[in-house]
Protein backbone atom coordinates (compact mmCIF):
# COMPACT_ATOMS: atom_id res chain seq x y z
CA UNK A 1 0.00 0.00 0.00
CA UNK A 2 1.01 3.25 -0.43
CA UNK A 3 0.27 5.40 2.49
CA UNK A 4 1.46 8.98 3.69
CA UNK A 5 4.53 8.62 6.04
CA UNK A 6 2.34 9.69 9.30
CA UNK A 7 -0.19 6.68 8.46
CA UNK A 8 2.30 4.17 8.04
CA UNK A 9 4.24 5.14 11.19
CA UNK A 10 1.27 5.17 12.85
CA UNK A 11 0.28 1.50 11.90
CA UNK A 12 3.69 -0.22 12.60
CA UNK A 13 3.30 1.51 15.87
CA UNK A 14 0.45 0.24 16.35
CA UNK A 15 1.33 -2.95 15.36
CA UNK A 16 3.84 -3.27 17.55
CA UNK A 17 1.97 -2.29 20.39
CA UNK A 18 -0.52 -5.35 19.35
CA UNK A 19 2.22 -7.26 18.35
CA UNK A 20 0.97 -8.34 15.30
CA UNK A 21 2.49 -7.52 11.35
CA UNK A 22 1.17 -3.87 10.24
CA UNK A 23 -0.54 -6.75 7.33
CA UNK A 24 -2.73 -8.63 10.11
CA UNK A 25 -3.55 -5.20 11.61
CA UNK A 26 -4.56 -3.94 8.27
CA UNK A 27 -6.83 -7.33 7.91
CA UNK A 28 -8.49 -7.02 11.50
CA UNK A 29 -9.41 -3.27 10.82
CA UNK A 30 -10.98 -4.18 7.52
CA UNK A 31 -12.70 -7.02 9.24
CA UNK A 32 -14.17 -4.74 12.22
CA UNK A 33 -15.29 -2.40 8.97
CA UNK A 34 -16.85 -5.11 7.12
CA UNK A 35 -18.76 -7.03 9.82
CA UNK A 36 -20.66 -3.43 10.96
CA UNK A 37 -24.22 -3.19 9.30
CA UNK A 38 -24.93 -0.24 7.18
CA UNK A 39 -23.74 2.90 9.37
CA UNK A 40 -26.92 4.28 8.31
CA UNK A 41 -28.79 2.43 10.10
CA UNK A 42 -28.09 3.26 13.66
CA UNK A 43 -29.77 6.89 12.79
CA UNK A 44 -33.37 5.19 11.58
CA UNK A 45 -35.63 5.76 14.69
CA UNK A 46 -34.00 8.17 16.61
CA UNK A 47 -35.83 11.01 15.50
CA UNK A 48 -39.10 11.93 15.44
CA UNK A 49 -41.33 13.93 13.03
CA UNK A 50 -44.70 13.91 15.34
CA UNK A 51 -46.22 12.42 12.17
CA UNK A 52 -47.49 9.03 11.68
CA UNK A 53 -48.34 9.23 8.29
CA UNK A 54 -44.81 9.72 6.81
CA UNK A 55 -44.83 6.57 5.04
CA UNK A 56 -47.83 6.69 3.35
CA UNK A 57 -48.13 10.29 2.58
CA UNK A 58 -44.22 11.63 1.84
CA UNK A 59 -44.97 12.23 -1.71
CA UNK A 60 -48.26 14.54 -0.69
CA UNK A 61 -46.64 15.84 2.02
CA UNK A 62 -43.09 17.08 0.20
CA UNK A 63 -45.87 18.66 -2.47
CA UNK A 64 -47.43 20.81 0.99
CA UNK A 65 -43.72 21.68 2.21
CA UNK A 66 -42.65 22.95 -0.98
CA UNK A 67 -45.63 24.48 -2.58
CA UNK A 68 -44.47 27.24 -5.15
CA UNK A 69 -40.52 27.13 -3.72
CA UNK A 70 -38.17 26.65 -6.55
CA UNK A 71 -34.77 24.69 -6.19
CA UNK A 72 -33.08 27.36 -5.02
CA UNK A 73 -35.33 28.14 -2.12
CA UNK A 74 -34.87 24.76 -1.21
Amino acid sequence: MDLPTETQTGLEAEAARRGVTVAELIAQIASAFSDQDDPLEAFIGSGSSGRGDLARRHREIRADQTAGLSARDL
